[in-house]
């Protein structure tokens, strides 16, 4: 019998409460909503047709076998009857008007061409239906920044138009978002629908989930993780975003609601943590203390209206401005409760230390800097349901100053700069300015006085992993075996696509050479991503709700269970971690990649992604934690600097990683492409060792994002300055096409040549990515553990899906292969895996004959990965064989390469490969 079970029933029924309680309800005027038994339904918006499971790039990359979009979960509901006919309207104009998928990566368009309606069809609907529901769609995501235009962040003047319209025409209308990230929704003023419902993106159960939702199965529970304001002009940081190599974070700690409620208050339209129900809560304080140091509460939560339902329970604290300056709230607690009964209630106790207050001092403004402080004055606790509307209930007075946290200065910017600080008004508080505080110390020679000791080298011993997991040696003197050559090759990630891990994932690691498999090191597998596993050979998957809409659901257990399903899944496919959570802050709402992300708030963002991580640890799996630290930017990614104090770093932009490595145990952790105050993240000494390791106490492996710089203060960035990655203890480069024979020439052993590196310090990274594998289950499998999952429940995949078989042609320059008798039926596909000589630019020529009229157009698509690189269209030839050539770069020596016949008529003949420019590291 299987020690792991992994029910695919039970994974959907999670993934459906999730999406359920994530939905945010932003209004519902005279009970638009839940649909009512019986009714008829008419739906608008292409988006019905074309909905969103998930934003885009490589955390949205999950092959499904289904999505059940919402209106597959209406069409199926017995107690809701669909106005059919407009449904006929939209499905023969988006024949007309297909989806566009844009042409290549990150290219595809935010939002779809919306159809437009007539007064006539619009009056039709009306006449013959009781309720509108009107789809919004939009999509951004990795490498593809939101911009402040129509058809992204705002509506076109055709959706507009079409709210407008069915407000007008239908006495109850719903709008549905389903969007990866709030967009503006100053149209709500306008046009004033009954109802507007933030579904998120919520992977392949979509449907079902909101479905529950909108018939009133569940009354919604989702708060906003994100303020919405009037406008993007609004938001602090907008004036900062979007630039090409430097972000200047002026709006220091004053991110989101800590802004707003501290500055303009009258800028929000809906704030932090609002969410309605379908029905109503009274919360009160039954008690409120502090004793030792510890905040104690207890509130009861009363079900005052006719719906069963949840509701979240926020605590803020406002601190005492000092002379640091604080933000009006700050949120330290919050809770679910579970569903509750009309007329019955839920008590939930909170118990918080004073010292979660504290304020981070950056320049010695209280004569302590680098420390964590409490100053003197009033603290006082709020208690709500958002941020707005929380009351105050108790208060705390600090005498004197207290040093809650001595640290030192670590990333501390370079470049000066002003930030915002709180100036105290008769009507509160005004927007002042402040000089931040540069740094003070050498860090060069401070990491040169703490450098490991050199290391031995005392040749092969016998010595075995499997020996340092029974305690027969220790790792240092396992290690101490390894040739500098073999810890170079160690420290090199190998993929896309390595053959030595589940095929089509994002990378192998750890034992990627046939020396160091000799010393029973075993290669540990990673795939991204945050949505659910990505395998580039087509391998289904289970596709997860995006991040923006788990974290609105404020149910840390539900999501820990949920993420234990994530594991198991993880463990079926022989992946030792997920390339997530994304947990970066919604600093500006134009981040393609927050849907990824959890919030603007930091305590959030830490608390999810703990939970996510603690339900991954329960089965000997992980997720790796990224992007470390301050991705807050898409575009322009791989040069932007970041100029951020030390207490913005500290309060806001680290914390969401402190939490989950002190709470969670987290071992895995992504740096970033970009630079912090200068340094590329991958080489930062300060934040890879000195705050995440000799603070935190992180015991783990660090790795770059794919592909990513290093670079040595003042120097320009590089893929092959791996010297500068190890001297930061970031462990692993992401990745080379195969690790063994160096192929970016990387400067790891010419380091180690001229002292530059010590082979101390190359141990050390060495050390910790056996530390990882040591509790993988890839060590597992060397130790013959049974690890087997049993699977139950899962949806049987199309019988033409192809099944990988774990095998690669070799292809070498000028070589083919063979298409003689392969199906080229309509539909169908023919794929194969390729290990190439060399990885470069190729001409690709297909052979083919038709005996079809010379008008006849047969496309051939040749998809690389998953992505569609080029189309071959063949008209008839008269039986003759003819050929066509097209370019195509190959960055990775290992792929796959898939065959789409769209039209039959064709026959294959073959398919050569011809190198026309060889690539090299050196040339990028």
């Amino acid at each position: 019998m299987s020690k792991y079970t992994l029910d695919f029933n039970h994974y959907r029924e999670l993934a459906r409460s999730a999406i359920a309680e994530g939905a945010v309800l932003l209004k519902n005027d005279n009970q638009t909503l839940p649909i009512k038994k019986g009714i008829t339904v008419s739906v608008f918006g292409r988006n019905q047709l074309a909905y969103y499971k998930s934003g885009t790039g490589s955390g949205g990359m999950v092959n499904v076998t289904h999505v059940t979009t919402p209106l597959d979960a209406l069409k199926d509901c017995a107690d809701v009857l669909l106005n059919e006919s407009l449904l006929h309207t939209y499905e023969a104009w988006v024949a007309a008007n297909p989806f566009d998928k844009g042409d290549g990566w990150a290219s595809e368009p935010w939002s779809q061409k919306e159809m437009p309606l007539d007064d006539a069809l619009i009056a039709d609907a009306a006449a013959n239906s009781h309720l509108a529901l009107i789809m919004i769609g939009r999509t951004a995501g990795e490498d593809r920044d939101n911009t402040a235009d129509p058809g992204s962040y705002t509506l076109t003047d055709t959706e507009k138009e079409m709210i407008e319209k069915v407000c007008k025409a239908f006495a109850k209308t719903a709008v549905i978002l389903n969007v990866g990230n709030i967009i503006d929704m100053q149209w709500v003023l306008e046009y004033n629908p009954g109802a507007v419902l933030y579904a998120w993106q919520g992977g392949m159960e979509s449907g079902a989930g909101l479905l529950d939702v909108l018939t009133g199965k569940v009354t919604p529970s989702g708060k906003l993780t994100d303020t919405i304001a009037r406008s993007i002009e609004d938001y602090p940081s907008t004036v900062n975003f979007g630039h090409e190599d430097t972000d200047i974070y002026q709006e220091d700690v004053y991110v989101g609601y800590r802004y707003f409620e501290t500055f303009a208050k009258d800028k929000v339209l809906y704030p932090f943590g609002y969410g309605l129900s379908y029905t109503t809560f009274s919360t009160d304080v039954l008690a409120a203390s502090e004793t030792d140091g510890q905040i104690e509460l207890s509130i009861q939560v009363l079900n005052t209206g006719e719906f069963s339902g949840k509701e979240v329970v926020q605590v803020y604290v406002e601190k005492a401005q000092g002379v640091l300056g604080n933000p009006a709230r700050s949120l330290v607690a919050f809770a679910k409760t579970n569903s509750i009964q009309p007329g019955k209630s839920e008590t939930l106790s909170f118990s918080m230390p004073v010292s979660d207050f504290a304020s981070y001092d950056d320049g010695g403004k209280t004569g302590n800097k680098s420390c964590y402080v409490l100053e003197p004055g009033t603290h006082r606790i709020y208690v709500g349901t958002d941020v707005r509307t929380a009351s105050p209930c108790m208060e705390y007075s600090v005498e004197t100053l207290q040093v809650v946290k001595r640290l030192s200065e670590n990333m501390a910017p370079v470049t000066a700069f002003t930030r915002i600080k709180p100036k105290t008004s008769q009507s509160g508080y005004s927007v002042s300015y402040e000089d931040v505080p540069l740094r003070t110390v050498d860090i060069h020679q401070r990491r040169q006085g703490e450098c490991p000791k050199s290391g031995g080298c005392t040749g092969d011993k016998g010595y075995k992993l499997a020996d340092v997991y029974n305690s027969k040696v220790s790792l240092e003197s396992f290690l101490e075996q390894l040739s500098d050559a073999d810890l170079a090759c160690m420290v090199r990630g190998e993929g896309m696509n390595s053959p030595k891990v589940t095929p089509g994932t994002a990378a192998a690691f750890g034992g990627v050479s046939d020396r160091l498999n000799d010393f029973g090191i075993p290669a540990a597998c990673c795939s991204d991503g945050p949505s659910g596993i990505r395998m580039d050979t087509g391998t289904k998957a289970f596709s997860l709700p995006n991040g923006t809409l788990l974290a609105c659901t404020f149910n840390e257990p539900l999501l820990e269970d949920l993420f234990e399903m994530v594991g198991l899944e993880l463990r079926k496919n022989q992946v030792d971690t997920l390339l997530g959570p994304g947990i970066n802050i919604h600093r500006n709402p134009l981040n393609g990649r927050n849907f990824e992300y959890f919030s603007e708030d930091p305590y959030v963002t830490g608390k999810i992604a703990a939970a996510q991580l603690r339900g991954m640890h329960r089965v000997g799996v992980t997720g790796t934690l990224k992007h470390f630290s301050c991705n807050n930017q898409e575009f322009h990614r791989h040069d932007l600097n970041s100029i951020v104090s030390e207490r913005a770093l500290r309060e806001i932009y680290l914390k969401g990683f402190e939490m989950a490595v002190k709470e969670a145990r987290a071992y895995s952790i992504m740096t970033t492409y970009g630079a912090v105050n200068g340094l590329w993240t991958a080489g930062n000494f300060d934040q890879n060792t000195r705050i995440l390791r000799d603070e935190w106490g992180f015991r783990g492996v660090v790795m770059t994002d794919w592909w990513a710089k290093m670079n040595d203060e003042g120097h320009a960035p590089a893929k092959n300055n791996t010297a500068a990655m190890i001297r930061a203890q970031n462990d692993l480069y992401m990745v080379v096409p195969e690790s063994v024979v160096n192929p970016f020439d990387d400067n790891t052993l010419s380091s180690i040549e001229d002292s530059s590196l010590t082979r101390g310090e190359l141990l050390r990274s060495a050390a910790n990515i056996c530390s990882f594998i040591l509790r993988s289950p890839a060590f597992e499998r060397v130790l013959g553990v049974d690890n087997a999952v049993e699977v139950i429940g899962q949806v049987q995949e199309d019988a033409q899906e192809f099944v990988f078989n774990g095998e690669y042609r070799t292809i070498g320059d000028g070589e083919s292969v063979d298409l003689l008798g392969i199906d080229t039926s309509t539909g169908s596909s023919y794929m194969f895996a390729a290990a190439l000589a060399q990885s470069g630019l190729y001409e690709i020529t297909i052979t083919a004959r038709s005996s079809a009229s010379e008008l006849a157009q047969m496309p051939v698509t040749l998809f690389q990965n998953v992505d569609r690189s080029t189309t071959f269209t063949f008209n008839g030839s008269g039986g003759e064989w003819v050929a066509q050539t097209k370019q195509m770069f190959f960055f990775n020596k290992y792929v796959y390469l898939k065959l789409y016949f769209g039209l039959a008529g064709l026959e294959t003949k073959d398919l050569q490969f011809k190198l026309i420019e060889p690539f090299s590291m050196k040339d990028s």
